[in-house]
C-alpha cells in the first residue's frame, strides 16, 4: 500500500508538509519528502463546498486516470493528453457535475461559465492527478475537481493541492494503481483520526 499525508499546522495554513510512505509489514516507512505543498486559499476543510477555497480535509484515493498538457511523464497509470475541449465540470446543475467532459473544440458548452477549461492552464494542469473526493456519490455543491498539481504562482491554491513540477513528476511516476495509493489530507491535530 502506498500513502500520501499532507499536514499542514492549523486549518486555515496555506501549506503543508507533503510526505510519501509505503507499507513494510505492520509498519509505514518513509519514502520521500517532507515538500512543501500548496493548498486552499483558506485552508483546509472537512466540510467542504463548491467554491469555498478549502482543500478538503480526509482520507481519498486516486483516481484511475492522469491527466496533463504534458506528454505521459511514465506514470503507471492511465494517462489522458489534455487537448482543447477538455474540462473539469465544476456547474452544480450539470449532470457531469465533478467529471472531465469532453466537448468539440471551440464548442461553448452550457456548464463552461463555472467550470475550468483545463486545456487553459498550462502551467498547473501540466501533469495532475486526480484526488478522489466527492465521487461516490457525488453530491453537487460539496466541491470539485479537486487536484494535485503544479504549482504555478507558488502560492495557495483555491482548493486543490499543488507542488513543484519536479516534485509532482516525482510524486506521478512513484504512484501504483496495484498499491491502491491514499493521499491523507488534514492538520498536525487531526491527521492520525483518518
Amino acid at each position: 500500500m502506498q500513502l500520501i499525508t499532507v499536514v499542514s499546522a492549523r486549518a486555515r495554513s496555506t501549506t503543508g508538509s507533503l510526505r510519501l510512505w509505503r507499507k513494510s509489514g505492520e509498519c509505514w516507512v518513509g519514502v520521500d519528502g517532507p515538500w512543501t505543498a500548496h493548498l486552499g486559499r483558506n485552508g483546509v476543510s472537512e466540510a467542504k463546498r463548491e467554491g469555498d477555497k478549502t482543500t478538503p480535509a480526509g482520507a481519498f484515493g486516486i483516481q484511475p486516470v492522469m491527466y496533463g498538457v504534458g506528454p505521459n511523464p511514465r506514470v503507471r497509470y492511465r494517462y489522458h493528453r489534455i487537448v482543447c475541449g477538455d474540462w473539469w465540470v465544476e456547474d452544480t446543475r450539470s449532470p457531469f457535475y465533478n467529471r472531465f467532459h469532453h466537448v468539440r473544440c471551440g464548442m461553448k458548452p452550457p456548464f463552461r461559465i463555472t467550470s475550468e477549461d483545463m486545456s487553459r492552464s498550462p502551467i498547473s494542469y501540466r501533469y495532475l492527478a486526480v484526488i478522489d473526493y466527492n465521487t461516490h456519490p457525488i453530491a453537487p455543491g460539496r466541491g470539485s475537481g479537486i487536484f494535485l498539481h503544479v504549482s504555478a504562482s507558488g502560492g495557495p491554491t483555491l482548493g486543490c493541492a499543488s507542488l513543484t513540477r519536479a516534485q509532482l513528476v516525482t510524486v506521478l511516476r512513484w504512484l501504483d494503481p496495484a498499491a491502491s495509493p491514499q493521499i491523507v489530507i488534514g492538520t498536525a491535530a487531526t491527521i492520525r483520526d483518518y
